[in-house]
């Protein structure tokens, strides 16, 4: 039970570690891997034009350092309650891109939902890794069109379960298709081609990035709309309204938004309902919160923040989404263009690259730089020494001159303190020596005295002389002392030795004594 308790406890703390190392990873990851082309700082220029009925409405925006800017807004009127053909778009549309100046801008055709299927499904997950080749051979079934004359792309909304989540849009490829090459001869390619009802997501989900969102536009008589998770258009719907009374208009939309409210619901979420709308919509707003149990909120110019020389109290949503949907990295919107190929984006290496040759650059000069100050910090010392090596030479010589001197003197001065000076050893007899006594001979040596001469008595000298603070083993028995009848006195030889000799230089003075004496 330990063993379990511990290998529990160490799988724990393991987790614990890779999920902070994860945090801390993942910026220092998304730094070394970022691009200088990515959309966020990369400036760019878009321009969506979007096929109405009764009209083409074309914005034109640019995008630097993620912010967003509305440049233009034109909108070409056409036959009412009718889509413009491919011709009066071409002409239309260049006509925009001559008033707006523009040179150079991606350009995304915006199609009415009419002319679209969009629709959620489930794949399993195994088919994850070929899901552009599964999609293609099941798309047929799906929907109303085969790989060969429809243009469609999909994106993943979730996968639990085993299970991928699919958002599909596709389209007919030949009522496209005349639009594009009418545009192509005109000398514009178009980059992206959408669904109305995914640009106005986009827009929504630009403006209420945090919330769940239920978005509803609403013309004169019809009505589109659909559901926001996540930043994803997960699903749809469009009509008409029989009546021009707010109160049944309330209840149409009601039975379209209550299974959207219930499904995102299940899925955890509180959704709220925008309603897109031209002009003062405040009475079908309070109806319809009457009737919904949800907050309901009308979307109108003054919600559109983005920066626009323009007014836009006629701007169109569709259009408007367009540009957003382009030039807003966050947006999830899709592109019919790609027939569902996507390509796998490569991690950008670039700023790495950069990155490690500046480390290891940095690097190198950390470690080259200290060597090259010293190395100059010696080459400054040597000049330095020899530029003072003649001064240094005569210091020497006076040093050892100084260190000569020095011995000389503590020679002198240790003679001085060690050997008593002959004059005072002198003195120093003369005055403790009595008046009767008389000296023939005095012999001075660096550790002994000998003293020869006439006293009253010979051995009452000894006495005195080892008193003396010079003298020290006074002797008179080295030689015989004898009386001299003449004198009427004692005739001596007294040898003692000086104070504070060492013994070795007594014996030495009694050797050169002894040999003087051989001699």
């Amino acid at each position: 039970m330990t063993g379990i308790t511990a290998i529990k406890k160490f799988v724990s703390i393991a987790s614990d570690s890779a999920s902070k190392l994860k945090r801390i990873g993942t910026p220092f990851w998304r730094v070394l891997t970022f691009s200088p082309a990515d959309d966020r700082i990369l400036p760019q220029k878009a321009l969506c034009a979007s096929i109405e009925k009764g009209g083409l409405s074309v914005v034109f925006g640019s995008r630097f350092l993620s912010k967003i800017k509305i440049k233009g807004f034109r909108r070409y009127p056409f036959e009412e309650d009718k889509y413009p053909q491919p011709e009066g778009i071409a002409s239309s549309l260049a006509l925009a891109i001559n008033n707006f100046g523009v040179t150079k801008a991606d350009v995304t055709l915006s199609i009415p939902k009419a002319w679209a299927v969009i629709k959620t499904t489930e794949f399993p997950s195994t088919v994850k890794e070929s899901l552009s080749d599964a999609l293609s051979y099941e798309l047929d079934r799906l929907t109303p069109f085969n790989t060969g004359d429809a243009l469609y792309d999909f994106r993943v909304l979730k996968e639990e379960d085993g299970k991928l989540t699919l958002l599909i849009m596709a389209t007919r490829a030949d009522i496209i298709k005349p639009y594009l090459d009418a545009l192509k001869e005109r000398g514009i390619n178009i980059r992206r081609l959408t669904v109305s009802l995914s640009s106005i997501g986009a827009l929504c989900s630009y403006f209420d990035k945090e919330a769940d969102i239920i978005f509803l536009e609403l013309h004169e008589n019809e009505y589109e709309g659909g559901l926001l998770l996540d930043g994803s258009v997960t699903e749809t719907f469009t009509g008409s309204f029989s009546s021009k009374d707010y109160s049944l208009r309330a209840d149409t939309i009601l039975s379209e938004t209550t299974p959207l409210v219930d499904a995102a619901k299940r899925k955890g979420g509180s959704p709220q309902i925008v309603v897109l709308m031209k002009g003062n919509g405040s009475d079908f707003k309070d109806i319809l919160k009457l009737k919904v149990d949800l907050p309901v909120k009308i979307f109108n110019e003054t919600d559109i923040k983005i920066k626009s020389p323009v007014s836009q109290k006629e701007i169109s949503y569709a259009a408007l989404g367009g540009v957003i949907e382009y030039l807003w990295p966050k947006a999830k919107g899709l592109n019919l263009l790609k027939k569902g190929i996507h390509e796998r984006q490569k991690t950008p290496f670039a700023l790495t690259v950069v990155l490690m040759l500046v480390i290891f650059a940095m690097l190198i000069l950390y470690m080259v730089a200290p060597l090259r100050v010293e190395k100059k910090r010696l080459e400054e010392i040597d000049h330095q020494i020899n530029l003072r090596k003649e001064d240094v030479k005569k210091v020497e010589a006076l040093k050892k001159d100084i260190e000569t001197l020095n011995e000389e003197v503590s020679t002198i001065r240790n003679f001085k303190v060690k050997s008593p000076m002959a004059l005072d050893l002198i003195r120093e007899l003369t005055t403790i020596l009595p008046k009767t006594t008389w000296l023939t001979r005095i012999r001075i040596t660096e550790a002994t005295v000998n003293i020869e001469g006439y006293a009253e008595s010979a051995t009452g000298l000894l006495s005195k002389l080892e008193a003396s603070k010079y003298f020290r083993k006074a002797d008179c028995f080295a030689s015989p002392t004898f009386r001299d009848a003449k004198q009427n006195a004692d005739r001596f030889i007294i040898k003692m030795e000086i104070e504070g000799v060492k013994k070795e230089e007594i014996k030495k003075t009694s050797g050169e004594e002894q040999g003087d004496e051989e001699e």
